[in-house]
């Protein structure tokens, strides 16, 4: 077996009994894994279980030797075990602060405010792994009634391969809903797409419509009134089109008479699905699932695997942010056609977005725990703790995207509290220009008919930036006098630059930003000279805001 010990969920190895849609002989069940819970096993194509993604065999986040279980001495008990990765460490019991790998090293006036950071994120770690067993705990119960689904109707398939959702999870401390996509047993590749027009400026991908051919193999059940409309031209290449709102009816239909017989059945706990909650979205399904400690909302939605092109993906300037085989295998996988309309589809980003997340955890540095200290911010301090609406875990996460592209060199993640501020640039830039350009759609702002107080929400950013102190206290032992604010005035007319000139969203402009927060401390000389120009360049501006 495979393990996943960062959430206990194992798959089998290749040419494993299970493997082949079968059973070893001593399966009673699901058995126990590592961290007490069930091993999740993968039907084969006997039982048309969804296969694991090939690159998912190997480990998270998708790099060799890029997650590891470690174990604080021979027996340890499973609440003991160090889950690691390079740039981020879940356990279970907090660990000891890394050491910093700065460029320059700290000055001694700033030891106990570096140590601040360390604190904040050794208890936002100390959570991420009960997180992942509560999230993997409710995505089974989801999983159950799915198995259900698939044997009532095989059209829908079950999806095992959801590591990397957990590996998200585990990531973030904000509560939002959790996509549970359910694939389609259909020949994507025979389908026939339709492309509904270009899409509005700033809207996104394209939407299409997937005509059923009338000569594909293994179509004809996808021809049925139930999931598709019939084509009113007789001599035509399609006999008809699969309606993304009639393949969402059926779905909520097969749902409700799968969780009655699993409770029935004595299959899922009372209480572990609200079936009340079950609500038929515009685009999809959502219903809560509870691990016994924690509520999950999920977004079940159906989807057609297929290859498409991705151009952004392709582009130079990301082999600078990414590792670069992970970038391949990225480029080659299937992505998800997932309902746009009540008759049109479109591609789903992400998938393909988390991804290039987990790359990001091959490398060495902060960057993902930059990622997790902001949301944890943004979720107590910015969003009182859920009950405001504010930034999602999405927002950051294409925030972390850009920052990775901005600021490619290993030296700008090496220390904690230089990789949260090198988000920190990015997202008040965003914030100022009213502009979060979408990582593979850049012409879709993601904060355009958001529903958010920008104006309020950027006096949050820029005050946790100034004086981030008060937000990262967390113990007694921490109070005391805050330093002074890093910037005596605002910045927002320097961020706001690239808005008139879009030249100025580059290295040089964010490392000006950086110095102005007292944290560049890169040494490259051509570095330091392209941002000295850049910063002569706004001296007059900032300046004038003064």
């Amino acid at each position: 077996m495979t393990g996943f010990g960062h959430f206990g969920v194992t798959v089998p190895e290749e040419g494993a009994a299970g493997a082949k849609g079968e059973s070893s002989p001593d399966d009673g069940g699901d058995r126990l894994g590592r961290a007490g819970l069930p091993v999740r096993r993968w039907r084969g194509p006997a039982g048309r279980g969804f296969p694991p993604r090939e690159e998912e065999l190997g480990g998270l986040p998708l790099e060799p030797g890029s997650l590891r279980l470690q174990t604080q001495g021979a027996g340890a008990a499973p609440e003991d075990l160090l889950l690691s990765r390079p740039g981020l460490l879940l356990c279970a019991q907090p660990a000891p602060a890394p050491s910093s790998r700065a460029a320059l090293s700290p000055a001694p006036a700033m030891a106990v405010q570096m140590s601040l950071w360390h604190h904040y994120l050794q208890a936002i770690r100390s959570r991420g792994a009960p997180r992942a067993q509560d999230y993997q705990r409710a995505e089974n119960v989801l999983l159950t009634v799915l198995e259900r689904v698939h044997e009532l109707d095989p059209r829908f398939l079950v999806d095992y391969s959801r590591d990397l959702e957990a590996f998200q999870f585990a990531l973030r401390s904000s509560e939002d809903p959790v996509d549970m996509e359910v694939p389609l047993w259909v020949d994507a590749e025979a389908l026939l797409v339709e492309e509904g027009g270009a899409a509005e400026a700033g809207e996104g991908p394209v939407s299409c419509c997937l005509g059923v051919s009338r000569e594909g193999p293994g179509l004809e059940r996808w021809t049925a009134e139930d999931v598709s409309s019939i084509s009113s031209e007789g001599g035509g290449k399609c006999c008809g089109h699969l309606v993304p709102s009639k393949v969402l009816r059926v779905l909520k239909d097969l749902l409700v008479a799968a969780i009655v017989h699993c409770k029935h059945q004595s299959f899922i706990t009372p209480g572990s699905l609200i079936v009340d909650s079950l609500r038929e979205e515009e685009l999809h399904l959502s219903l809560l699932a509870s691990s016994g400690w924690r509520t999950i909302r999920f977004n079940v939605m159906p989807v057609v695997r297929r290859k498409h092109r991705v151009p952004a993906l392709e582009a130079a300037q990301l082999m600078h942010g990414f590792p670069e085989g992970s970038l391949k295998r990225i480029i080659s996988q299937e992505v998800a056609l997932v309902p746009a309309s009540a008759q049109h589809w479109r591609v789903s980003t992400d998938y393909l977005l988390t991804r290039l997340l987990a790359a990001l955890g091959s490398f060495p540095g902060h960057r993902l725990d930059g990622l997790s200290i902001l949301d944890r911010v943004n979720h107590e301090s910015w969003r009182d703790g859920g009950q405001s609406p504010g930034l999602t875990f999405c927002h950051l996460k294409t925030v972390l995207l850009w920052a990775s592209v901005l600021f490619p060199e290993p030296e700008d993640w090496a220390e904690l509290q230089g990789a949260v501020y090198r988000l920190l640039v990015v997202l008040l830039c965003c914030l100022a220009t009213r502009n979060l350009p979408h990582f593979l759609y850049p012409e879709w702002n993601l904060l355009k008919d958001a529903g958010l107080d920008l104006s309020t929400l950027y006096q949050h950013v820029e005050h946790f930036a100034s004086q981030p102190e008060a937000s990262l206290r967390i113990h007694v032992t921490h109070l005391g006098r805050s330093p002074p604010p890093r910037i005596s005035h605002g910045v927002k007319a320097l961020l706001q630059l690239p808005a008139s000139n879009p030249a100025y969203w580059a290295t040089a402009y964010f490392d000006v930003l950086l110095d102005k927060f007292q944290v560049f401390n890169i040494q490259d000389k051509n570095r330091i000279s392209a941002m000295q120009s850049i910063f002569w360049k706004t001296k007059t501006l900032d300046s004038e805001e003064c």
